[in-house]
């Protein structure tokens, strides 16, 4: 089994960090500089930057930030948001980040994951996914989950690693903030269509929730989580230190 890792993610509004349930209800935690630098001395293996309001208000993602955040942290930074052409891209690389999340603007812009895959490699490319149930099948949803574009997501994943992405996080609508665990159904089939790392997001609520995470799916390569660590309920050493004890490998 492969080194499992541990990815925390920041849902930055208007230069905060915030956090719902099934990406709605947002409400503020804290700055995105001292948390990314928290995280950054917590052994995180890596951290997601989202600036979730760039794609539906129409505008860039916050650079300013972005560099403050990646000036502070010594782990590996993927941003997405507003990501809409390979100017974005150098934009956000520019930055600090080490690979960029495309969601919104893939849909938007079908050309950009394979432009982008050969300007800057397959592993600068990360496809993020917000995936929700639709009458029996997985939809793909853009705009911050707000718009159902109709299109099958596991179609959708395996053409975005066709042509060059990477990587792909599967954000969860259905289980998003819930704390009921991941969405191991969504996560099998998705993982069974690509040989691409796949980053489990939308769930997790405990440790147990990790533990099921990496048994019940062998290949994931990470989980993903918010709220459990912005609010202390999970410490990411205790959940590492857990892991181990289960035979499940990760970075200490």
């Amino acid at each position: 089994m492969i080194t499992k890792r541990i990815i925390p993610c920041l849902d930055v509004r208007d230069g905060r960090v915030v956090k719902g349930v099934n990406f709605t209800g947002l409400k503020d935690i804290s700055s995105p500089v001292e948390l990314g630098q928290y995280y950054s001395d917590a052994s995180a293996d890596e951290l997601v930057f989202y600036d979730i309001t760039a794609s539906f208000e129409g505008r860039k993602l916050f650079t300013d930030i972005l560099t403050e955040v990646a000036s502070r942290i010594f782990i590996p930074l993927t941003v997405g948001g507003g990501i809409n052409t390979l100017e974005d891209f150098d934009r956000v690389l520019k930055c600090g980040a080490d690979k960029v999340s495309v969601n919104s603007g893939a849909i938007l812009h079908p050309e950009l994951i394979p432009a982008a895959a050969e300007k800057y490699g397959n592993q600068c490319v990360v496809l993020s996914v917000d995936a929700k149930r639709v009458d029996g099948a997985y939809h793909v949803f853009r705009n911050g989950g707000r718009i159902d574009t109709g299109i099958d997501a596991l179609d959708w994943i395996r053409d975005g690693v066709m042509h060059g992405a990477g990587e792909v996080v599967l954000n969860s609508i259905d289980t998003d903030g819930v704390k009921q665990g991941f969405d191991l159904e969504m996560l099998k089939a998705v993982n069974a269509i690509v040989k691409v790392p796949v980053i489990a997001s939308g769930g997790a609520g405990s440790i147990e929730d990790f533990v099921t995470l990496f048994r019940e799916v062998p290949e994931i390569s990470a989980g993903l989580a918010a709220s459990i660590f912005h609010f202390g309920e999970v410490r990411i050493q205790d959940l590492k230190a857990r892991l181990m004890d289960e035979g499940i490998p990760v970075r200490i």
